[in-house]
């Protein structure tokens, strides 16, 4: 089972196929509102060589839960600011991630020169120290 993470997922979620239409159809919204969106810096299309606007799926997720915002409330300012801090979060989480690995890497490696560097044990002397008087 592939995750989000498989590269052929991530090629298909981020490849911009759709035209403004379609996207909109997609997204349930009308296309005039795209155009808003990208106006007010939410949405970034890729664009043709001749300036077409083409959307990804990624895109149409991202429609979405445009929407899912501004059905609770919010201001387009409001959304655009909440979609910031969580592609931060995102980011964060991922290096996180990577930290993580890091160190347990760092970790494993420290373990295994210790077992290269210790010397086995093979036990006391009879009388390690003189008797006491």
């Amino acid at each position: 089972m592939a995750n989000s993470t498989d590269p052929i997922i991530t090629l298909h979620a981020t490849r911009a196929v759709y035209v403004i239409s379609v996207a909109a159809e997609l997204a349930g919204m009308h296309p005039q509102t795209l155009r808003i969106y990208e106006r007010k810096g939410l949405l970034e299309p890729s664009r043709t060589g001749g300036g077409s606007r083409r959307y990804s799926q990624r895109d149409i997720a991202r429609l979405h839960r445009i929407a899912e915002l501004t059905n609770v409330g919010l201001n387009l300012e409001g959304v655009k600011r909440v979609m910031e801090l969580e592609d931060e979060v995102r980011d964060l989480r991922e290096q996180l991630s990577l930290a993580r690995l890091e160190a347990s890497r760092a970790v494993e490696d420290t373990r295994r020169q210790y077992r290269r560097d210790l010397v086995p044990f093979t036990g006391l002397p009879a009388r390690p120290f003189p008797p006491r008087r």
